[in-house]
């Protein structure tokens, strides 16, 4: 398989709680195309995915929030799940991360309710995404506009609404990084 992301580092933005499936298929397919994966969380050590009706497994923890830089990483993946989201909606640090993200032009991924991530810094005006009810309107009261369809791509964002869109949503992700990380070889 072809590595075009070697070289990459990208963020894994997780809380206990976030969907286990919304971040274990998007790794494994960046892990297969040769990217450096970090997993950025509130907790310390190790942070507890979701799975189906109860919680999932234990995934270790390379760097606490309130101590990553976005400027250590290429990318951003924003999995989903509740539990994860309103915990990361209250941290500052996560403001400043997905601030520096969307303020640098470097590609963000987010899934489900790891949408409303990207309205957290309030810098989605003019950006097109799409998202269920609840992220819809994060999105929309901080000025940025919805799409009615399962993944919209837009510059540099990818976002899906559920689990059920992982193929396509997997898909485009990584082909957004994939250009990105081009361009980014071209400079």
């Amino acid at each position: 398989m072809d590595q075009y992301l070697t070289g990459k580092t990208i963020a894994i933005l997780v809380a206990n709680g976030f969907e286990e499936t919304e971040m274990t298929e998007p790794q494994r397919a960046l892990l297969k195309a040769g990217a450096t994966l970090r997993t950025i969380s509130t907790e310390s050590a190790l942070v507890n995915g979701w799975m189906g009706k109860g919680w999932g497994h234990y995934f270790p923890v390379d760097k606490v929030l309130s101590e990553a830089l976005g400027s250590d990483f290429d990318m951003l993946l924003l999995p989903g799940g509740e539990r994860s989201i309103a915990k990361l909606q209250q941290s500052a640090h996560t403001r400043r991360i997905v601030g520096h993200f969307l303020d640098a032009g470097k590609p963000i991924a987010a899934i489900n309710h790891g949408i409303q991530l990207m309205a957290v810094p309030g810098k989605v005006r003019g950006r097109q995404v799409t998202a269920m009810d609840i992220s819809k309107d994060a999105v929309e009261a901080a000025g940025g506009e919805t799409v009615d369809e399962s993944v919209v791509v837009d510059a540099n964002t990818v976002t899906a609404r559920s689990v059920e869109d992982l193929p396509v949503f997997i898909e485009q992700m990584l082909k957004l990084f994939a250009d990105a990380a081009l361009v980014s070889k071209a400079a």
